[in-house]
């Protein structure tokens, strides 16, 4: 590998990674013959940075030349920075080295926007087009759409990758609009509300003709930055909540403020970036995927922020009494779900066990319920008087109070959020 190509990479790789929405999973595109790589689940390795980005890919930009000057971004217009940019072949022919030495097993592709949206689309559409097409790579590829780009540029590069992702990056217009000049959501929600009728469309006409490519197989995601602007944790939620009722939307990611333009006076100042508030919209996107929570639960008028204390679950039984205790033995599914210390697949167990026998505090122990949280909300077999009724909320958030994050660990990873719940 060159010199030339080594500046290239250490330039776009580290301009790429302040974008987290990059997860790979939900595909399984499968070699084909003579062809290399694989999207299976097992193809791809995650791995996450010391501050919480995720790195599994090669995540790379194909440039960070940028027209626009959003005060936020390392890679805006205005700064002075090292420049570089790929050529779609040198792309191509790096994400195949990398392959080859087993560096990666697949490509998180995006881009500054030079000249236009269409003409930057262009050039990533032909740097997966050489690696689709040429090298016969079958591995996942992740490609941001760049907002502005025509509709026609958009579904050529959704039947190219695995799958697409369009930034948010700032949760109300008005502030997008006070921090990226250039930019408005109408061009954001474009692309994202194209990528989704697409996907629509193709899944009806594959089953139909089964030969049909697929369209952006693991659907789409989005980021939203935080703490860059005054949104409210409850704004955040609503707009999370109505993202994931689109049925492409299969991941919105939350990165916590960075102050890498200090000098821009319109960015708030800020010692540490938000790690905690992060941590805990993580948590509560959770909460509303996997728990059958209501954003108005977890945030409400009266709770607009979340608590930063304890996990939004611990917070909302803590406020909910009267809706305990729930008795494992008899309540439903549902009711089971909300106790804290007991995740979806213990809840599934003790729906399951509990059909030979009544569950005591042993049981559920060896079902994997964390006790030291749920003997405040439950009942069973050998545990009939109610913790709760004995305990006040104030002793409980203290005694349930968890350490606060260390600066050397990762914040935003997702599947390790919810351990213990």
């Amino acid at each position: 590998m060159n010199e030339n190509i080594m500046t290239k990479l250490e330039i776009l790789a580290e301009s790429a990674k302040y974008d987290i929405s990059c997860a790979s999973s939900g595909t399984s595109r499968s070699n084909k013959s003579k062809g290399i790589g694989s999207a299976y689940g097992w193809g791809i390795c995650h791995t996450f940075t010391a501050d919480g980005r995720c790195v599994s890919l090669l995540k790379i930009m194909l440039t960070n030349y940028c027209m626009f000057d959003c005060a936020y971004c390392i890679n805006r217009q205005s700064n002075d920075i090292p420049r570089a940019g790929f050529t779609p072949r040198e792309l191509a022919e790096l994400t195949i080295e990398f392959y080859r030495r087993n560096y990666i097993e697949g490509l998180f592709l995006s881009s500054g926007i030079v000249r236009t949206p269409d003409h930057t689309m262009e050039k990533m559409i032909r740097a997966v087009k050489i690696l689709r097409n040429e090298y016969a790579f079958n591995g996942y590829i992740h490609m941001k759409a760049i907002p502005g780009a025509s509709n026609e540029l958009i579904s050529q590069a959704g039947l190219l990758v695995d799958r697409m992702s369009v930034n948010l990056e700032i949760p109300t217009e008005k502030n997008l609009k006070l921090l990226a000049p250039d930019k408005d959501h109408q061009s954001i929600y474009q692309p994202m509300h194209h990528i989704q009728q697409n996907l629509l469309e193709n899944i009806e006409d594959r089953k139909k003709i089964r030969s049909t490519p697929k369209f952006v197989p693991a659907g789409q995601s989005t980021q939203v930055i935080i703490g860059a602007t005054d949104e409210t944790d409850k704004q955040i939620l609503q707009l999370t909540a109505k993202l994931y009722k689109r049925p492409s939307m299969k991941r919105v990611y939350y990165s916590g403020f960075i102050p890498v333009n200090s000098y821009d006076k319109r960015l708030p100042v800020l010692k540490e970036v938000p790690r905690v508030r992060e941590n805990r919209l993580y948590q509560a996107d959770w909460l509303l995927r996997f728990y059958d929570f209501d954003v108005n639960e977890i945030v409400n008028e009266q709770y607009p922020d979340l608590d930063l204390t304890v996990d939004p679950k611990l917070s909302w039984a803590i406020r909910n009494p009267q809706f305990f205790p729930i008795d494992v033995n008899r309540d439903s599914y549902q009711k089971i779900l909300r106790v804290p210390g007991i995740g979806v697949k213990s809840a599934k167990l003790i729906i399951m066990a509990r059909r030979h026998r009544k569950l005591n505090l042993e049981a559920l122990k060896r079902i994997g319920v964390v006790l030291k949280r749920a003997q405040f909300f439950i009942v069973c077999h050998e545990m009939r008087r109610f913790k709760l009724l004995d305990s006040s909320a104030e002793y409980i958030r203290l005694s349930l109070q968890e350490k606060p994050l260390l600066e050397d660990k990762p914040s935003n990873m997702p599947q390790q959020l919810v351990m213990g719940w």
